[in-house]
């Protein structure tokens, strides 16, 4: 039986659980065993097989007494840019190697809590600045899926791609993410699963690494639009250690799926139909909006004038809140150490072989903009477009509901492929970006095949905390597109 077990939907697991036709234990160990034959993909930086044994044990028990929370005895992972108390957590980088916490983020002890099983932590890119999981201190992700035909070896994405390559190549139920400028939704357009950001706020930033402190929010990747609402519902909530965390009601999320979208005011925003966009990206978006007018939703077309320069705008912003959070890694409280006689020395040296390349770039991006001679013409001037890129949104939610736009400009790439080109890689996040500067929920559901067989998303973005409604629309286009494709598993052949 055990051999299926890790092709199970969350959801399908949950009701498996509560019936009693399968224990935590039996579903972990299907988890683990699947994990130990995917060793080639590089999705799991830690393996904690002893904590989720002993967290299944937990879990069986509740059950038995009917006590089980919302997501008891779920094998999950979590992205490395969690604190896990007493658990390696480095963000990906070599200065963070050998980090124990001593404390657990609100996220992760929400997901406890609520009885979710501990299976590892996953790689990601190096303070999740990247679209690919290749600027990793571990060495690149390989995405689950290869084109037709050809054995070269894709990204899954980033920053969020080992926790994307994980949920896609069954090695979990569910995993968490974090979405700075599109790091949750465009690792899932590539691997073909579902991706949700929420509204920022709406899940606390306390113990997760801090990357653009006014852009960061965690959410779920999973395989279904379901698993997404079950996953977020147990993710989710107000933190007193965050002032960012808004206090507001959780909805039951799961509720909202299955209703119509009939009289929903879809919109096609115009300024992402990009010169250049490939065919197969724009075909996709019409059978998109082709399968929702079908549901009865009504179709109307909208501007959002300022969205040409939301990427340099993010561009700007994230690299300078990220130079200022970063300045904490000095070789002096955790993390490596380089010892120097003279202190400025030691900074040096441990910042020099701690950050990475790509890290590197964008504290030096970021400083250069805050710095006494281009703080106003730079970050200030971006701060106001970020103002700008918002008041679109807001003016379209007084004429439709919610947005539909493809989640990514491109299927997955081959991993080397843009690496000597930060540019052409920043262009990944071109269609995500936006929503991360207006702070809105927006979620990716695979909805189709390119040419060459690889995954293919589309994103429904919604006002600020109507995930209800963003996951309503994200179920029907996920039923219409009845994506049921898989990766073939090649990489069982060399683990």
């Amino acid at each position: 039986m055990s051999a299926a077990l890790n092709d199970l939907s969350l959801a399908e697991a949950r009701d498996m659980l509560g019936a009693r036709e399968v224990s935590a234990q039996e579903l972990t160990d299907a988890h683990l065993e699947a994990m130990q034959g995917a060793g080639a993909l590089n999705a799991f930086v830690v393996e904690t097989a002893d904590r989720a044994h002993a967290d299944a044990v937990r879990s069986d028990e509740r059950l038995g007494k009917g006590e089980g929370g919302i997501l008891e005895g779920i094998p999950v992972a979590i992205k490395d840019l969690f604190c896990t108390q007493g658990i390696s957590s480095t963000a990906g980088s070599h200065i963070l190697e050998g980090f124990l916490p001593p404390y657990e983020s609100t996220v992760t002890a929400n997901m406890w809590r609520e009885g979710a099983v501990m299976l590892g932590k996953t790689n990601m890119d190096e303070f999740a600045m990247g679209s690919s999981n290749e600027t990793s201190f571990y060495g690149p992700v390989r995405n689950p899926w290869r084109a037709n035909g050809d054995d070269r070896d894709r990204v899954p994405g980033g920053s969020s791609g080992g926790s994307a390559a994980a949920v896609a190549a069954s090695l979990c139920l569910g995993a968490t993410g974090t979405d700075t400028g599109g790091s949750i939704r465009q690792p899932a357009a590539f691997t073909g699963i579902v991706g949700l950001k929420p509204t920022y706020g709406r899940c606390s930033r306390w113990g997760i690494v801090a990357f653009a402190s006014s852009l960061d929010q965690a959410g779920p990747m999973t395989r279904t639009v379901r698993d997404a609402a079950i996953m977020l519902r147990a993710m989710a909530g107000h933190d007193p250690k965050d002032s960012t965390a808004v206090d507001v009601a959780i909805p039951d999320y799961e509720a909202a799926l299955g209703r119509s979208v009939k009289g929903l005011r879809i919109g096609i925003p115009a300024e992402y139909r990009i010169d250049g966009t490939p065919g197969e990206i724009v075909e996709l978006w019409d059978e998109g909006i082709a399968w929702l007018k079908e549901a009865g939703a009504e179709i109307v077309e909208v501007s959002l004038p300022h969205t040409k320069y939301a990427l340099p705008a993010y561009y700007i912003v994230a690299p300078a809140e990220a130079s200022s959070n970063l300045a904490r890694y000095d070789g002096v409280r955790y993390g490596l150490r380089h010892d120097r006689d003279d202190l400025t020395d030691m900074y040096e040296a441990t910042r020099a072989a701690g950050f990475g390349a790509e890290v590197k770039r964008r504290i030096l991006i970021g400083t250069y903009v805050l710095s006494a001679g281009y703080y106003d013409a730079y970050y200030l001037q971006a701060q106001k477009v970020r103002t700008l890129i918002a008041d679109d949104f807001r003016n379209a939610w007084n004429k439709v509901d919610a947005l539909l736009t493809p989640t990514t400009p491109e299927s997955a790439f081959g991993i080397g492929e843009k690496s000597d080109d930060p540019v052409a890689m920043y262009l990944n996040d071109i269609f995500t970006v936006p929503a991360n500067m207006a702070g809105l929920p927006a979620i990716s559901v695979p909805a189709g095949l390119s040419a060459h067989g690889l995954p293919l998303g589309l994103q429904v973005v919604g006002r600020a905390f109507d995930e209800e409604t963003v996951l309503q629309v994200g179920h029907v286009l996920e039923r219409a597109a009845a994506f049921d494709h898989r990766p073939a598993p090649w990489w069982r052949d060399q683990s």
